[in-house]
């Protein structure tokens, strides 16, 4: 679990690393809640942050309301670290979003044993998220929980002015296998094609499924150039994959189509444009003979 110091004092941030580290966590820290902030923009931003109340530039409890604010997938467990023990502070910092307290100076068996807590509470909610969040046969994100991930992407794409790009892709003639082996060999094919394009990613990569056989891919930091790549990559492996359509049957033939297009930040550009564009260059390889990739250059 990665955990984000917000502190600026020296002495007290390292010995919280060190007290942290030692339990086996994956500790980064930052000065201020600006700094803090900017951190936890990130894909893989921490999931629990310790924060001291007082601080220059920004402070916790202005940092916990910040916090609060953010439009991201998962929840940010915060502890505020102050030398504020009176009711009216503790009922200020909860109002600001703060998770729990841990009075300075702290007890160092109190601080393993909340963190403890804040673990757990993610953990949890990160589970609950994924039930929810997860296409049942394939076990990538499903079509609602990946629209609100491209959505939060393009944000950050905007913001940040680095490319975003985008895969849409469909299994060849899917249902040809159908009716020729089945649905249940049919499930085999799209849970061993989902698993093809997961291997393809990074972490910070999703891959949904977008309905049917066809299953989309979210590529943050990512030029037309470098996700044709990825698609290619893709193509490759699926064609070259043996799918068992059923226990002990020969191996199919599978491959698939791939359509890509790059979100360069125009505030005019929505989620269905962009989409679109990836669409038209799907339909354009499945026009063109299937099991290829296409580009879509404007946007």
């Amino acid at each position: 679990m990665k955990i984000l110091i917000v502190e600026d004092e020296p002495i007290s941030r390292r010995v919280l690393e060190v007290n942290l580290v030692g339990w086996g966590y994956d500790v980064t820290h930052a000065t201020d809640g600006h700094e803090a902030l900017e951190m936890l923009q990130s894909p893989d931003a921490p999931t629990l942050v310790i924060s001291d109340w007082m601080m220059p530039r920004m402070d916790g409890l202005t940092l916990c309301r910040k916090i609060r604010q953010m439009h991201v997938a998962w929840y940010i467990y915060v502890i505020l670290l102050t030398a504020k023990g009176a009711k009216a502070d503790v009922i200020q910092g909860l109002e600001a979003g703060a998770d729990d307290f841990l009075t300075k100076p702290f007890n160092r068996e109190e601080l393993k044993y909340r963190t403890r807590t804040g673990e757990r509470i993610t953990n949890l909610e990160r589970r609950i998220r994924e039930l929810a969040n997860t296409d049942d046969l394939t076990g990538v994100s499903n079509r609602r929980a990946f629209m609100e991930i491209m959505s939060m992407e393009m944000a950050r794409s905007r913001r940040s002015g680095t490319p975003l790009s985008f895969i849409l892709t469909d299994i060849d003639r899917f249902k040809r296998i159908n009716d020729t082996f089945g649905h249940q060999a049919g499930d085999r094919v799209l849970q061993h094609f989902a698993d093809i394009l997961s291997a393809s990613i990074r972490p910070y990569d999703t891959i949904g499924r977008y309905g049917g056989e066809e299953f989309v891919v979210c590529l943050p930091g990512t030029d037309l150039p470098q996700a044709e790549s990825i698609a290619e990559r893709m193509r490759m492996n699926t064609e070259k994959a043996p799918f068992m359509a059923l226990e002990g049957s020969e191996a199919l033939c599978v491959t698939a189509s791939f359509g890509a297009a790059v979100y360069t930040g125009n505030p005019l550009d929505t989620i269905d444009l962009f989409i679109k564009r990836a669409d038209d260059a799907l339909y354009q390889a499945k026009h063109e003979g299937r099991n290829r990739v296409r580009l879509q250059r404007e946007g």
